[in-house]
């Protein structure tokens, strides 16, 4: 290893009462399990796929998924070429910081917190309307919504505690379920030739099928539902052998989640039929119940139990995937407290090497966010849920966007990759697409927070707020101590 490579490294901190997250403690598949709960599958295929059918290209919605697939797969060349030199919990605000500097990073970090902070709290309001409507249904017990929320806060708390291993195995049982039942229906529709008019390939993937109707308001939300995928760098202190394992567990999260979802949304429509699918997304999401529009084929395929099972592991898709953002935000919060942008007690970690005082934080926050919206009688699915999920998705493709800068900039500097498509062409390739998805989701932000044009405006503006308060706090913290914050 080379000077400039070895002043990279950041797998060990110099100071020796550094904190440092349990060694070892994740292979491929435990990052990949975090990887597909944080993208909450069934949850993106029952809340994505009508608003893309109905409103996007109708029957090209599959074509969305596989070029937003693209899109993320070219970042990934980029961002895995750095993680070979840059290993933290932190990930993106420190490969930002490394790349383009400790202002950058910083303000990268307080974007990158607040993107997780917002997507967990907007789950847990779609959670919690979920669960009341599911105990309501089967029981005599009729509590708001926000109770149930309350609760599964504490039940997180206490599992992030648990530490990195009880998380995964949690999460394995929930992710398997869902992705199981959807992965079974796609197959068994695809060898049965699909619905009343086929397959229909042509009608899904072919360039005018792609290009129809509003396909910039289809690729947004394919966009939006690859969320989740760079927790594969979080955990690369946890991984083992993480130069191997971080790398395989990104490339295969990309591709599997690609797959996953342009194979289930294009059986869903060829269920339907590809002349009747936008119609069909259209009606259900008028009735209010666009899940339907994905339960009903299922259930016609398998069997009226279906429709009852469905809702139920819609409920532990949400749960995992806010199990799985509060274990990345309290890695968050763990490194900037090692590195003192934040106050160091947030690095403190338990017997299990779990870093508890972050996640106490984490879970504060998630209170102070939630918490307005049920004292002021908002439903939660139509502002918590669409407004903050809507929010994440644009300040985490700003992420995004800066970090495949940042790997440009790091492998121009710093010549320790000879590798001219890992280091330069797909990362800036990835950037345009990046650029693009931007554009495309602030152009129809409206139609993804499902609210109005002045709600949106107010949403929108928050990002380059947060950015500019890290970035504030870092010259703030620069001239008291007079110590950078990113080595």
């Amino acid at each position: 290893m080379d000077s400039q490579t070895a002043s990279a490294e950041r797998t060990v901190r110099d100071a020796p009462t550094a904190a440092t997250l349990k060694p070892n403690a994740l292979g491929v598949l435990g990052i990949l399990f975090f990887v597909l709960s944080g993208q909450a599958p069934l949850t993106g295929i029952a809340g994505a796929a009508p608003l893309s059918v109905a409103l996007g290209n109708g029957s090209g919605t599959p074509a969305a998924y596989v070029l937003a697939g693209a899109v993320i797969l070219l970042f990934s060349v980029g961002f895995v070429a750095m993680g070979r030199h840059v290993v933290d919990a932190g990930a993106f605000y420190t490969y930002i910081g490394t790349g383009l500097g400790r202002t950058a990073g910083a303000g990268s970090a307080s974007v990158a917190l607040f993107a997780y902070c917002v997507i967990q709290s907007a789950m847990y309001g779609l959670y919690g309307s979920i669960v009341s409507a599911l105990v309501a249904d089967h029981t005599s017990v009729d509590l708001p919504w926000w109770v149930y929320t309350l609760v599964t806060m504490a039940v997180v708390q206490a599992l992030g505690a648990a530490g990195i291993e009880m998380g995964a195995r949690v999460l394995a049982v929930f992710v398997l379920a869902e992705f199981s039942i959807l992965l079974v229906f796609g197959l068994v529709t695809l060898f049965k030739g699909g619905g009343p008019e086929g397959l229909g390939v042509a009608d899904s993937f072919s360039p005018s099928a792609a290009l129809q109707g509003a396909p910039g308001v289809a690729i947004m939300f394919a966009v939006a539902s690859m969320f989740g995928f760079e927790a594969t760098a979080i955990y690369g202190e946890e991984a083992k052998e993480p130069r191997k394992t971080v790398p395989r567990a990104t490339y295969l999260s990309v591709v599997l989640v690609t797959g996953f979802f342009a194979l289930t949304s294009w059986m869903l429509i060829s269920a339907y039929g590809a002349s009747r699918a936008p119609a069909a997304a259209g009606k259900a999401l008028a009735s209010g119940d666009s899940a339907g529009f994905v339960f009903a084929p299922i259930a016609a395929q398998f069997g009226g139990w279906v429709g009852d099972v469905l809702p139920i592991l819609l409920a532990t898709s949400l749960f995992a995937g806010i199990l799985t953002f509060h274990n990345s935000a309290n890695r968050y919060l763990f490194s900037l407290g090692r590195d003192r942008q934040l106050p160091a007690r947030l690095c403190r970690l338990n017997d299990r090497h779990s870093p508890w005082v972050a996640g106490c934080v984490q879970t504060v926050i998630a209170v102070l966010l939630v918490v307005p919206f049920a004292a002021a009688g908002k439903d939660p699915v139509l502002t918590l849920f669409s407004w903050f999920s809507g929010l994440a998705v644009l300040a985490m493709m700003l992420l995004y966007l800066l970090t495949s800068v940042s790997v440009v900039v790091f492998f121009r500097r710093r010549r320790v990759d000879s590798r001219l498509w890992n280091t330069l062409v797909a990362p800036v390739l990835g950037a345009i697409g990046l650029a693009g998805a931007i554009w495309l989701i602030l152009a129809n932000f409206t139609t993804l927070i499902g609210g109005e044009a002045s709600t949106a405006l107010w949403l929108v503006l928050s990002v380059p707020v947060v950015l500019g308060l890290g970035v504030a706090n870092e010259r703030l913290r620069r001239r008291r101590t007079g110590r950078p914050a990113i080595r």
